[in-house]
Protein backbone atom coordinates (compact mmCIF):
# COMPACT_ATOMS: atom_id res chain seq x y z
CA UNK A 1 0.00 0.00 0.00
CA UNK A 2 1.34 3.30 -0.85
CA UNK A 3 0.15 5.30 1.88
CA UNK A 4 1.33 8.99 3.07
CA UNK A 5 0.23 11.91 4.62
CA UNK A 6 -0.83 14.95 3.37
CA UNK A 7 1.21 18.26 3.79
CA UNK A 8 -1.75 20.59 3.27
CA UNK A 9 -1.66 20.37 6.95
CA UNK A 10 1.13 22.85 6.59
CA UNK A 11 1.19 26.51 6.40
CA UNK A 12 3.78 27.17 3.88
CA UNK A 13 3.01 29.09 0.96
CA UNK A 14 6.95 29.31 -0.49
CA UNK A 15 9.67 26.71 -1.42
CA UNK A 16 11.29 27.94 1.99
CA UNK A 17 8.53 26.84 4.09
CA UNK A 18 7.73 23.70 2.72
CA UNK A 19 11.76 22.89 3.67
CA UNK A 20 10.80 23.72 6.85
CA UNK A 21 7.65 22.28 7.30
CA UNK A 22 9.36 19.23 6.48
CA UNK A 23 12.12 19.18 9.00
CA UNK A 24 9.69 20.30 11.44
CA UNK A 25 7.23 17.71 11.18
CA UNK A 26 7.44 15.16 8.13
CA UNK A 27 10.95 14.37 9.52
CA UNK A 28 9.84 14.02 13.00
CA UNK A 29 6.90 11.80 11.86
CA UNK A 30 9.52 9.34 9.88
CA UNK A 31 11.63 9.51 13.12
CA UNK A 32 8.94 8.70 15.15
CA UNK A 33 7.54 5.64 13.37
CA UNK A 34 10.69 4.41 13.19
CA UNK A 35 10.78 3.83 9.14
CA UNK A 36 13.78 4.30 6.67
CA UNK A 37 10.81 6.03 3.84
CA UNK A 38 7.24 8.37 4.56
CA UNK A 39 5.42 8.86 1.77
CA UNK A 40 4.04 12.50 1.83
CA UNK A 41 0.83 13.69 -0.32
CA UNK A 42 2.65 16.74 -1.01
CA UNK A 43 0.92 20.07 -1.17
CA UNK A 44 1.95 22.90 -3.11
CA UNK A 45 0.96 26.45 -3.54
CA UNK A 46 0.47 27.52 -7.10
CA UNK A 47 3.34 30.37 -6.75
CA UNK A 48 5.59 27.08 -5.32
CA UNK A 49 4.43 24.87 -8.32
CA UNK A 50 5.36 27.41 -10.72
CA UNK A 51 8.66 28.60 -9.53
CA UNK A 52 9.50 24.28 -9.68
CA UNK A 53 7.84 23.78 -13.18
CA UNK A 54 10.14 26.53 -14.52
CA UNK A 55 13.22 25.62 -12.70
CA UNK A 56 14.54 21.98 -13.47
CA UNK A 57 17.49 22.66 -11.25
CA UNK A 58 14.98 23.72 -8.58
CA UNK A 59 12.78 20.83 -9.08
CA UNK A 60 16.14 18.42 -8.57
CA UNK A 61 17.30 20.30 -5.37
CA UNK A 62 13.79 19.19 -3.61
CA UNK A 63 13.92 15.84 -4.59
CA UNK A 64 17.44 16.19 -3.25
CA UNK A 65 16.27 17.24 -0.08
CA UNK A 66 13.41 14.95 0.13
CA UNK A 67 15.94 11.92 -0.34
CA UNK A 68 17.75 13.52 2.27
CA UNK A 69 15.19 13.71 4.48
CA UNK A 70 13.89 9.96 3.57
CA UNK A 71 10.91 11.55 2.01
CA UNK A 72 9.02 10.09 -1.18
CA UNK A 73 6.40 11.55 -3.11
CA UNK A 74 3.64 9.71 -5.20
CA UNK A 75 0.92 12.05 -5.27
CA UNK A 76 0.25 15.56 -4.92
CA UNK A 77 -2.63 17.29 -3.76
CA UNK A 78 -4.17 20.30 -6.03
CA UNK A 79 -6.81 20.88 -5.04
CA UNK A 80 -6.06 23.94 -2.87
CA UNK A 81 -4.58 26.67 -4.82
CA UNK A 82 -3.50 28.87 -2.19
CA UNK A 83 -4.51 30.23 1.26
CA UNK A 84 -5.19 27.27 2.54
CA UNK A 85 -4.27 28.32 6.25
CA UNK A 86 -5.83 31.87 6.03
CA UNK A 87 -8.09 33.26 8.17
CA UNK A 88 -11.18 32.28 6.49
CA UNK A 89 -11.00 29.96 3.79
CA UNK A 90 -14.50 28.74 2.95
CA UNK A 91 -15.35 29.17 -0.44
CA UNK A 92 -12.76 30.76 -1.52
CA UNK A 93 -11.06 26.94 -1.87
CA UNK A 94 -12.78 26.39 -4.33
CA UNK A 95 -11.67 29.01 -6.73
CA UNK A 96 -10.16 29.25 -9.42
CA UNK A 97 -12.66 26.52 -10.90
CA UNK A 98 -12.02 24.34 -13.90
CA UNK A 99 -13.66 27.21 -16.12
CA UNK A 100 -10.39 29.20 -15.56
CA UNK A 101 -7.28 28.78 -17.43
CA UNK A 102 -5.45 29.40 -14.14
CA UNK A 103 -6.96 25.77 -12.93
CA UNK A 104 -5.01 24.44 -15.94
CA UNK A 105 -1.95 26.15 -15.51
CA UNK A 106 -1.56 24.96 -11.92
CA UNK A 107 -2.32 21.37 -12.34
CA UNK A 108 -0.24 21.54 -15.01
CA UNK A 109 3.02 22.47 -13.10
CA UNK A 110 2.09 20.31 -10.56
CA UNK A 111 2.01 17.57 -13.13
CA UNK A 112 6.05 19.05 -14.30
CA UNK A 113 7.08 18.83 -10.48
CA UNK A 114 6.12 15.64 -10.09
CA UNK A 115 7.44 14.15 -12.69
CA UNK A 116 10.71 14.88 -11.13
CA UNK A 117 9.67 14.35 -8.10
CA UNK A 118 8.67 10.56 -8.11
CA UNK A 119 10.99 7.73 -6.83
CA UNK A 120 12.85 5.56 -8.88
CA UNK A 121 10.73 2.36 -7.97
CA UNK A 122 7.36 4.27 -8.52
CA UNK A 123 5.27 3.08 -11.59
CA UNK A 124 3.28 6.08 -11.57
CA UNK A 125 1.66 9.65 -9.86
CA UNK A 126 -1.38 10.93 -9.12
CA UNK A 127 -2.54 14.47 -8.58
CA UNK A 128 -6.20 15.50 -6.59
CA UNK A 129 -8.09 18.06 -7.86
CA UNK A 130 -11.16 20.12 -7.19
CA UNK A 131 -14.97 18.82 -8.61
CA UNK A 132 -14.83 21.13 -11.19
CA UNK A 133 -16.07 24.33 -8.75
CA UNK A 134 -18.95 25.01 -6.31
CA UNK A 135 -21.88 24.55 -8.02
CA UNK A 136 -23.36 27.62 -7.49
CA UNK A 137 -23.43 29.44 -10.28
CA UNK A 138 -22.84 27.18 -12.92
CA UNK A 139 -24.06 27.31 -16.53
CA UNK A 140 -23.93 25.14 -19.38
CA UNK A 141 -21.00 27.26 -20.86
CA UNK A 142 -19.09 27.04 -17.47
CA UNK A 143 -19.15 22.49 -18.46
CA UNK A 144 -18.14 23.39 -21.81
CA UNK A 145 -15.24 25.29 -20.79
CA UNK A 146 -14.19 22.83 -17.65
CA UNK A 147 -14.61 19.54 -19.57
CA UNK A 148 -12.39 21.00 -22.26
CA UNK A 149 -9.88 21.95 -19.80
CA UNK A 150 -9.80 18.46 -18.39
CA UNK A 151 -9.13 17.09 -21.81
CA UNK A 152 -6.39 19.33 -22.59
CA UNK A 153 -4.88 18.03 -19.09
CA UNK A 154 -5.31 14.97 -20.23
CA UNK A 155 -3.36 15.27 -23.13
CA UNK A 156 -0.57 16.99 -21.42
CA UNK A 157 -0.32 14.26 -18.91
CA UNK A 158 -0.31 11.19 -22.54
CA UNK A 159 2.74 13.60 -23.73
CA UNK A 160 4.46 13.48 -20.61
CA UNK A 161 4.08 9.44 -20.05
CA UNK A 162 5.31 8.76 -23.71
CA UNK A 163 8.05 11.13 -22.80
CA UNK A 164 8.80 9.44 -19.19
CA UNK A 165 7.43 6.27 -19.29
CA UNK A 166 5.85 7.01 -15.98
CA UNK A 167 1.96 7.75 -15.94
CA UNK A 168 0.44 10.22 -14.02
CA UNK A 169 -3.31 10.57 -13.35
CA UNK A 170 -5.99 13.31 -12.34
CA UNK A 171 -7.98 12.51 -9.77
CA UNK A 172 -10.92 14.58 -9.29
CA UNK A 173 -12.46 14.71 -5.97
CA UNK A 174 -16.42 14.60 -5.11
CA UNK A 175 -17.24 16.85 -2.64
CA UNK A 176 -20.68 18.15 -1.24
CA UNK A 177 -22.03 21.23 -2.15
CA UNK A 178 -19.97 21.01 -5.57
CA UNK A 179 -20.54 20.43 -9.01
CA UNK A 180 -20.24 16.90 -8.58
CA UNK A 181 -21.00 16.62 -5.56
CA UNK A 182 -21.22 12.86 -5.17
CA UNK A 183 -19.70 9.84 -6.51
CA UNK A 184 -22.56 9.28 -8.79
CA UNK A 185 -22.57 12.74 -9.90
CA UNK A 186 -19.00 11.98 -10.55
CA UNK A 187 -19.26 9.10 -12.33
CA UNK A 188 -22.47 10.54 -14.45
CA UNK A 189 -20.62 13.31 -15.53
CA UNK A 190 -17.07 12.24 -16.62
CA UNK A 191 -18.01 8.81 -18.29
CA UNK A 192 -17.47 9.01 -21.64
CA UNK A 193 -15.99 12.17 -21.56
CA UNK A 194 -12.53 11.81 -20.19
CA UNK A 195 -9.84 9.78 -21.20
CA UNK A 196 -9.74 7.31 -18.50
CA UNK A 197 -6.13 6.47 -18.42
CA UNK A 198 -5.37 9.91 -17.29
CA UNK A 199 -8.48 10.99 -15.70
CA UNK A 200 -10.06 9.27 -12.78
CA UNK A 201 -11.25 9.77 -9.36
CA UNK A 202 -9.99 10.40 -5.88
CA UNK A 203 -12.09 8.89 -2.69
CA UNK A 204 -12.43 11.08 -0.26
CA UNK A 205 -13.88 9.29 2.31
CA UNK A 206 -14.72 11.69 4.55
CA UNK A 207 -17.01 13.17 1.77
CA UNK A 208 -18.32 9.87 0.75
CA UNK A 209 -19.45 9.60 4.35
CA UNK A 210 -21.39 12.63 4.34
CA UNK A 211 -23.25 12.05 1.29
CA UNK A 212 -24.18 8.71 2.47
CA UNK A 213 -23.31 6.76 0.39
CA UNK A 214 -22.60 2.73 0.60
CA UNK A 215 -18.93 2.59 0.73
CA UNK A 216 -18.96 -0.72 -2.05
CA UNK A 217 -21.71 0.52 -4.39
CA UNK A 218 -19.86 3.44 -5.24
CA UNK A 219 -17.07 1.29 -5.96
CA UNK A 220 -19.03 -0.75 -7.48
CA UNK A 221 -20.43 2.17 -9.97
CA UNK A 222 -17.05 4.07 -10.92
CA UNK A 223 -15.57 0.69 -11.90
CA UNK A 224 -19.30 -0.25 -14.08
CA UNK A 225 -19.09 3.39 -15.88
CA UNK A 226 -15.12 2.66 -17.03
CA UNK A 227 -13.55 4.83 -15.14
CA UNK A 228 -11.60 4.08 -11.93
CA UNK A 229 -10.04 4.93 -8.29
CA UNK A 230 -6.61 6.48 -8.72
CA UNK A 231 -6.03 7.92 -5.12
CA UNK A 232 -7.96 7.31 -1.78
CA UNK A 233 -8.21 10.39 1.16
CA UNK A 234 -8.42 8.22 3.73
CA UNK A 235 -10.59 10.66 6.14
CA UNK A 236 -13.50 10.37 8.10
CA UNK A 237 -16.17 12.83 9.07
CA UNK A 238 -18.33 13.55 12.21
CA UNK A 239 -21.49 11.73 12.84
CA UNK A 240 -24.24 12.28 15.55
CA UNK A 241 -27.59 10.31 15.38
CA UNK A 242 -29.25 12.94 17.32
CA UNK A 243 -28.41 16.21 16.42
CA UNK A 244 -31.25 17.85 17.56
CA UNK A 245 -30.24 17.02 21.44
CA UNK A 246 -29.10 19.37 24.00
CA UNK A 247 -26.10 17.25 24.50
CA UNK A 248 -25.36 17.20 20.32
CA UNK A 249 -25.70 20.44 20.03
CA UNK A 250 -23.09 21.51 22.94
CA UNK A 251 -20.76 18.44 21.47
CA UNK A 252 -21.51 20.01 17.86
CA UNK A 253 -20.61 24.07 18.97
CA UNK A 254 -17.10 22.57 19.82
CA UNK A 255 -16.33 22.44 15.92
CA UNK A 256 -18.14 24.96 14.80
CA UNK A 257 -14.89 27.45 13.29
CA UNK A 258 -14.56 29.96 11.04
CA UNK A 259 -11.99 29.11 8.23
CA UNK A 260 -13.08 25.69 6.88
CA UNK A 261 -16.56 24.78 5.22
CA UNK A 262 -18.16 22.26 7.17
CA UNK A 263 -21.03 20.86 4.86
CA UNK A 264 -23.61 18.69 6.88
CA UNK A 265 -26.16 15.97 5.35
CA UNK A 266 -29.00 14.44 7.31
CA UNK A 267 -30.44 11.35 5.99
CA UNK A 268 -34.04 11.30 6.50
CA UNK A 269 -36.77 8.39 5.06
CA UNK A 270 -34.07 7.80 2.41
CA UNK A 271 -34.00 11.28 1.23
CA UNK A 272 -30.58 13.39 2.31
CA UNK A 273 -31.18 16.69 3.20
CA UNK A 274 -28.41 18.94 2.76
CA UNK A 275 -26.88 22.05 4.58
CA UNK A 276 -23.67 24.34 3.74
CA UNK A 277 -22.13 24.67 6.81
CA UNK A 278 -22.36 23.59 10.27
CA UNK A 279 -23.51 26.99 12.15
CA UNK A 280 -26.43 27.20 9.90
CA UNK A 281 -27.61 23.19 10.06
CA UNK A 282 -29.31 23.71 13.25
CA UNK A 283 -31.92 26.29 11.13
CA UNK A 284 -31.99 24.40 8.03
CA UNK A 285 -32.25 20.97 8.98
CA UNK A 286 -34.75 19.22 10.19
CA UNK A 287 -32.17 17.69 12.86
CA UNK A 288 -34.80 14.54 14.24
CA UNK A 289 -31.99 11.81 12.49
CA UNK A 290 -28.16 11.25 12.09
CA UNK A 291 -26.25 13.90 10.83
CA UNK A 292 -22.62 13.60 9.28
CA UNK A 293 -20.37 16.45 9.16
CA UNK A 294 -17.81 17.40 6.61
CA UNK A 295 -14.83 18.04 9.29
CA UNK A 296 -11.80 15.81 8.81
CA UNK A 297 -11.31 14.07 12.04
CA UNK A 298 -8.00 12.18 13.33
CA UNK A 299 -8.66 8.28 12.01
CA UNK A 300 -7.33 7.05 15.38
CA UNK A 301 -9.05 8.92 17.76
CA UNK A 302 -12.83 8.66 18.48
CA UNK A 303 -14.77 11.68 18.92
CA UNK A 304 -16.55 11.90 22.62
CA UNK A 305 -19.99 10.98 22.83
CA UNK A 306 -22.66 11.98 21.25
CA UNK A 307 -20.26 12.06 18.26
CA UNK A 308 -18.85 9.37 16.57
CA UNK A 309 -16.10 9.11 13.35
CA UNK A 310 -17.12 7.33 9.93
CA UNK A 311 -14.09 4.92 9.97
CA UNK A 312 -16.35 2.50 9.15
CA UNK A 313 -16.99 4.17 5.88
CA UNK A 314 -13.36 4.12 5.23
CA UNK A 315 -12.77 0.86 6.14
CA UNK A 316 -15.63 -0.70 3.44
CA UNK A 317 -14.57 1.77 0.58
CA UNK A 318 -11.19 0.59 0.90
CA UNK A 319 -12.17 -3.24 1.35
CA UNK A 320 -13.88 -3.12 -2.15
CA UNK A 321 -10.82 -1.83 -3.66
CA UNK A 322 -8.49 -3.78 -2.50
CA UNK A 323 -11.30 -6.57 -3.47
CA UNK A 324 -10.22 -6.07 -6.89
CA UNK A 325 -6.41 -5.39 -6.79
CA UNK A 326 -3.85 -3.38 -5.51
CA UNK A 327 -5.10 -0.21 -3.67
CA UNK A 328 -4.27 3.03 -5.54
CA UNK A 329 -2.51 5.70 -3.85
CA UNK A 330 -3.72 6.31 -0.21
CA UNK A 331 -3.52 9.96 1.88
CA UNK A 332 -4.26 10.47 4.85
CA UNK A 333 -5.60 13.60 4.97
CA UNK A 334 -6.67 15.30 8.07
CA UNK A 335 -5.96 18.87 7.34
CA UNK A 336 -8.09 20.23 10.39
CA UNK A 337 -5.58 19.87 13.27
CA UNK A 338 -5.32 23.37 14.06
CA UNK A 339 -8.78 23.86 14.22
CA UNK A 340 -9.96 21.07 16.24
CA UNK A 341 -11.57 21.77 19.99
CA UNK A 342 -8.41 22.37 21.96
CA UNK A 343 -6.46 23.28 19.01
CA UNK A 344 -4.15 19.99 19.19
CA UNK A 345 -2.48 20.87 16.06
CA UNK A 346 -1.08 23.84 17.21
CA UNK A 347 1.06 22.33 19.40
CA UNK A 348 4.14 20.93 16.85
CA UNK A 349 5.17 17.67 19.31
CA UNK A 350 1.02 17.37 19.65
CA UNK A 351 0.66 17.43 15.75
CA UNK A 352 3.48 14.85 15.23
CA UNK A 353 2.42 12.73 17.44
CA UNK A 354 -0.87 12.46 15.63
CA UNK A 355 -0.23 12.40 12.00
CA UNK A 356 2.09 9.29 13.29
CA UNK A 357 -0.67 7.82 15.22
CA UNK A 358 -3.04 8.16 11.93
CA UNK A 359 -0.45 6.46 9.71
CA UNK A 360 0.01 3.49 12.36
CA UNK A 361 -4.05 3.30 12.57
CA UNK A 362 -4.30 3.25 8.59
CA UNK A 363 -1.14 0.77 7.90
CA UNK A 364 -2.99 -1.89 10.49
CA UNK A 365 -6.47 -1.04 9.59
CA UNK A 366 -6.27 -0.41 6.05
CA UNK A 367 -3.02 -2.56 5.51
CA UNK A 368 -5.29 -5.81 6.78
CA UNK A 369 -7.89 -5.39 4.03
CA UNK A 370 -5.18 -5.49 1.52
CA UNK A 371 -4.17 -9.07 2.87
CA UNK A 372 -0.56 -7.73 2.61
CA UNK A 373 2.54 -7.86 5.19
CA UNK A 374 3.37 -4.74 5.78
CA UNK A 375 5.47 -2.46 3.46
CA UNK A 376 9.21 -2.01 4.77
CA UNK A 377 8.39 2.01 4.88
CA UNK A 378 5.97 1.56 6.93
CA UNK A 379 6.84 -1.39 9.15
CA UNK A 380 6.43 0.33 12.89
CA UNK A 381 9.05 -1.12 15.22
CA UNK A 382 8.04 -1.91 18.56
CA UNK A 383 9.05 1.47 21.35
CA UNK A 384 8.51 3.61 18.48
CA UNK A 385 5.19 4.42 19.88
CA UNK A 386 4.61 7.99 20.86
Amino acid sequence: MDLSYCTNVHPAEDLRGVLAQLDRFALPVRRLLGVDHLGLGLWLSADVARGLAEDEVSRRRLRAELDARGLEVRTLNAFPYGGFHDAVVKHSVYQPRWTDPERLSYTTDCATVLGDLLPDDAASGSISTLPLGWRTPWTRSDDTLAFAALEEMARVLRAQAAWTGRPIALAVEPEPGCVLDTVHDTVTRLAGRVDPEHVGICLDTCHLAVSFADPAAAVAEIRAAGLRVVKVQASAALEVTRPGSPESRRALAAFTEPRYLHQVRELRGGVVFASDDLPQAHHELPGRDPWRVHFHVPLHARPAAPLSATTDVLREAVGALAADGPLPHVEVETYTWSVLPGAVGQDDTALVRGIAAELRWAREHLGALENAVPARDLTVEEGARP
